[in-house]
């Protein structure tokens, strides 16, 4: 399955949601369109994962250098994940310290 990623504007946040398959197959489409919302002015970003049924390093490793690019300009940017495996992943990884992580959209726009 390939990766699909949607992008709105909620207030003055913006919302990336993803679904499908992040891995070194998919990756690139993500990646451009996270750097590419970045550049535009959208680092107050959050990236809605909860349609994500798998993620690999490569994944990760995209997710790692947009927060820094939003990070960079000044920016915020917050991850949602409802998916025990998913979550894991960033358990394992101390990626669970690093980025800050809701369970639903929500959540992550009242944060």
């Amino acid at each position: 399955m390939d990766v699909q990623v949607e992008q709105e504007v909620v207030g003055a946040r913006t919302v990336v949601h993803v679904a499908g398959e992040i891995d070194v197959a998919s990756a690139d489409l993500l990646r451009e369109r996270l750097a590419r919302t970045v550049a535009e002015g959208g680092t107050d970003l959050v990236v809605d994962l909860t349609g994500v049924t798998f993620m690999d390093s490569t994944g990760l490793g995209l997710l790692v250098g947009t927060l820094k690019r939003v990070r960079t300009a000044g920016g915020r940017m917050a991850l949602v994940l409802d998916a025990e495996p998913l979550l894991k992943v960033f358990r394992i990884t101390g990626l669970h310290q690093v980025f800050t992580i809701h369970p639903t959209l929500d959540e992550a726009l009242a944060g």
